[in-house]
């Protein structure tokens, strides 16, 4: 019996770039998006960013385009990916001057696949609402879908002036931060509608209202569901670095993803010094695949270690099979239908290990302390082969594993045509 909740219905919307069209909403699936943190002036190391992205699963890229000079940036990023045939849409993201950028820097409006406006950042009153409708009408003339993103930290001022002062007159029903989510859902209910309004379908608008703790961003979420059709975006923002980072965007992107609200998810984490910006996206990509949304790569089972297992060795390898996988899986992505189904298990003794190994579609069980010095390995529950296990022999059961892995995904998997 399934625990998830039927999907959301939303419009369909389609992001495209040449013949690459990526669909959101509708029964599409759930897509995955990341964000260049590279200076788009930057041109070459945007570039590579980009291809970095698109290479790891990310199928849309948003970039920063916040001056003259990043805007034609994004022209020259565009062609260069197109001379490397990367076809990923790429989405600009727009704060304060869009409206400017938009129109002085028409070639930009036309390189990008999607605009991401916050109407928190557009400008106050009557001002405001002319660079809106600016943004709105290029986005129309160059039949571009818009996301119109919602920020906790810029809420337009006045809606929540009004809202908070509706509530003092009400008695203070409402908590100060009910009230600040309410007014996040107007806000963006209202401006998709005065986009509608301008001339924009519902099938070219997403919309997102991002916080940065986990249970407002699950309320904020289902009332947004609940008072509209359009196309989702799902994202904590300022999710934080390390383990809290990931596990505060599983916590609240889970939980509305079982409810079936979400049509495209960001994992908003800060990278770790040095670490590459594509964490981001295999953390989004295991999320949808652990709740069984989607399949990205093949699914690594091991055991925590205990007494009984030999800790080196058995940890070794299955870090080495997890960077294995990861490595292989653009490759396999082109020439292996279906391999990121593939269940592959890396067990440390015999109590769980020969069981577990056998329900994978591939998997080894390593000796424990005590145990004799074999590895067993299965295949579709029968056993293909028998690896020497001692301890010193990490790197050798390791090249041997993975040789038998690739074996299985070519005897296996179609051949992609």
């Amino acid at each position: 019996m399934s625990v998830f909740s039927s999907r959301h219905h939303t419009h369909k919307v389609h992001v495209r770039y040449g013949d690459n069209d990526v669909t959101i909403g509708g029964d599409s699936p759930i897509r995955v998006q990341s964000m260049t943190n590279t200076a788009t002036t930057d041109v070459d190391a945007t570039v590579q960013q980009v291809i970095d992205l698109a290479r790891a699963g990310s199928e849309l890229v948003r970039l920063t385009v916040n001056t003259p000079d990043a805007a034609r940036a994004v022209v020259q990023i565009r062609e260069k990916l197109d001379a490397l045939n990367c076809s990923v849409p790429l989405v600009g993201d727009f704060h304060y001057n869009g409206h400017k950028l938009l129109t002085e820097v028409s070639e930009c409006a036309k390189a990008l696949s999607k605009y991401r406006i916050n109407p928190g950042n557009v400008g106050h009153g009557e001002r405001g609402m002319e660079n809106f409708a600016r943004m709105v009408e290029v986005a129309i003339a160059n039949d571009k879908p818009v996301r119109i993103g919602v920020n906790g930290g810029s809420l337009d001022a006045q809606i929540l002036a009004r809202m908070l002062e509706d509530n003092r007159a009400a008695g203070m029903p409402q908590t100060p931060s009910e009230v600040q989510l309410h007014a996040m859902v107007a806000s963006a209910l209202q401006s998709a509608k005065a986009a509608e309004k301008i001339g924009l379908a519902a099938d070219k608008i997403v919309l997102s209202a991002k916080v940065s703790a986990v249970q407002d961003l699950v309320a904020v979420y289902r009332e947004l569901a609940s008072q509209s059709d359009y196309a989702l975006h799902l994202g904590l923002t300022e999710a934080g670095i390390g383990t809290k980072g990931v596990v505060a965007s599983a916590a609240s992107m889970g939980v509305l993803l079982a409810e079936g609200i979400g049509d495209t998810i960001r994992v908003s984490i800060t990278p770790m010094p040095g670490a590459a910006r594509t964490e981001e996206v295999r953390v989004a990509q295991e999320i949808l695949q652990t709740m069984g949304l989607r399949a990205f790569s093949p699914l690594v089972v091991s055991c925590p270690g205990c007494g009984r297992t030999s800790s080196a060795l058995f940890q070794q390898l299955a870090a080495q099979t997890q960077r294995y996988l990861i490595e292989m899986t653009p490759q396999w992505r082109e020439t292996a239908e279906g391999f990121e189904n593939m269940v592959v298990a890396v067990m440390g003794c015999v109590v769980n290990g020969p069981g577990e190994s056998k329900h994978a579609n591939i998997g080894i069980s390593l000796p424990g302390n005590g145990e004799s010095p074999v590895a067993p390995v299965f295949a579709d529950g029968e056993k293909i082969a028998s690896i020497k296990g001692e301890a010193g022999d990490a790197d050798s059961i390791a090249d041997r594993f993975k040789e038998l892995i690739n074996e299985y995904v070519q005897t296996h998997y179609s051949k992609k045509h």
